[in-house]
């Protein structure tokens, strides 16, 4: 099975966009991720208050992106995602502003904050929405292991700049307070970023409507067992996902080995530029394999590496293994997206999207209530690696088991021939 290979002159001015929001976003995310639980522990909240926080982070994103994918194929993905750049704003001004606890629930409950450095909000589902309208199926793969690995590397330089800016600020004489709300700032400015980019796109990334999704239940008709089904196991697969986010293993290295900002960025830096080129490589072990023997034969080595990070027993051997988990670990990222684009029809694309997206954070959202515990307990803080891996590959070997004989078209083309 051979992908055709795609060249920078095929991308529409409206591909350079959203592969640009991409980068910012995710940029964004890792900026504010390695930092986001020192800050909450610096304005007083208690690991158990900062678990809570990070799950209704999650939950409130999930309402509101639910809403905001399953309504943007008919109100228009670009107003939606102009919507949710202004919720990043919303999120980072009020964070900064404020120590109360009631008032950061409700900036994390209604706005877009990332814990984990990695997708929220609607912005993913809807992007992938309109590149999978914009490119041919036998591109689509290709063009999402890019997307992958900008958003990794943006994620990368985020967690290293953000990292690197606190721990020059308190060199400074900055407090550390201070300097991790400098970092706060400055995502809510990204947030203003992202929507001045995302009002250059085009009328070509609006879904054309038919009856059937003006009618439908959550935007979905013909593939709905599909897309439940599949949100089902991304639902298994990030509440295993929940225990491991950025914010809590930056925090736990703190905790274990007395790991400081600058250089926790760098740890993450490195790490997200493992995933994205392991990313890069999924789409030619795709081309060979299949999506879903891509997506399980990789995805269960890199959590027994996950399980593996605490049983180190040196700084440097547990970074070395969890630069190994990274370097496999998002291959499973853009078959995952591709797969799920082929096997819906294409006005359902935004809505399974969004639906299979908002189950991942559902699944994420209920397990950093049970982190927060547990990190608090010096005899039970490694136990989240042991939960994270073990879920994830009861998950691989669920989707395996369900989805391996349902092809996607370039796959079933293939096959043909």
């Amino acid at each position: 099975m051979l992908a055709r290979t795609f060249k920078l002159r095929d991308f529409t001015p409206d591909t350079y966009i959203l592969f640009s929001t991409r980068l910012v976003r995710l940029f964004a995310y890792g900026f504010l991720s390695v930092v986001l639980v020192l800050y909450l522990a610096q304005v007083g909240l208690t690991e158990v208050q900062i678990g809570l926080m990070i799950t209704l982070t999650l939950v409130g994103d999930a309402a509101i992106s639910l809403y905001i994918t399953t309504h943007a194929d008919r109100a228009g993905r670009k107003r939606m995602l102009i919507v949710g750049a202004g919720l990043m704003l919303f999120a980072g001004v009020l964070f900064a502003l404020t120590g109360d606890f009631a008032l950061l629930l409700l900036a994390a409950t209604i706005g877009v904050i990332s814990p984990s450095g990695n997708e929220v909000g609607p912005f993913l589902a809807v992007e992938q929405a309109a590149l999978s309208q914009i490119v041919p199926n036998e591109r689509r793969t290709q063009i999402f292991a890019w997307y992958t690995l900008v958003g990794s590397f943006a994620t990368a330089f985020g967690a290293l700049f953000g990292g690197g800016l606190a721990q020059i600020l308190q060199n400074a004489g900055v407090t550390q307070i201070d300097s991790y709300r400098a970092v706060v700032v400055g995502y809510a400015l990204l947030g203003v970023v992202l929507a001045i980019m995302f009002s250059r796109l085009s009328p070509s990334v609006e879904a054309a409507v038919t009856p059937q999704v003006a009618r439908s239940l959550l935007g979905l008709h013909r593939s709905r067992d599909v897309v439940f089904k599949l949100a089902a196991l991304f639902s298994l697969d990030a509440f295993g996902g929940g225990f491991v986010i950025t914010s809590f293993v930056a925090y736990w290295f703190y905790l274990s080995w007395g790991v400081q900002p600058g250089a926790l960025g760098a740890i993450f830096f490195g790490a997200n530029i493992m995933a994205g080129i392991s990313a890069l490589l999924a789409a030619r072990v795709a081309a060979r394999f299949g999506l879903i023997n891509t997506m399980v034969f990789t995805h269960i080595p890199s959590n027994v590496l996950l399980i593996m990070v605490p049983l180190m027993p040196t700084l440097p051997l547990a970074v070395i293994t969890l630069f190994l988990r990274f370097s496999i670990s998002q291959m499973d990222v853009p078959t995952r997206q591709s797969y799920t684009m082929a096997v819906v029809s294409p006005d359902e694309r935004s809505a399974a999207a969004g639906v299979t997206g908002i189950a991942r954070t559902t699944g994420a959202a209920m397990a950093p209530m049970l982190v927060g515990p547990l990190l608090s307990n010096p005899m039970l803080m490694n136990v989240p690696f042991y939960l994270a891996g073990g879920l994830k590959i009861v998950y691989d070997l669920l989707l395996y088991r369900n989805f391996r004989a349902v092809k996607p078209p370039e796959e079933k083309a293939a096959a043909a021939r």
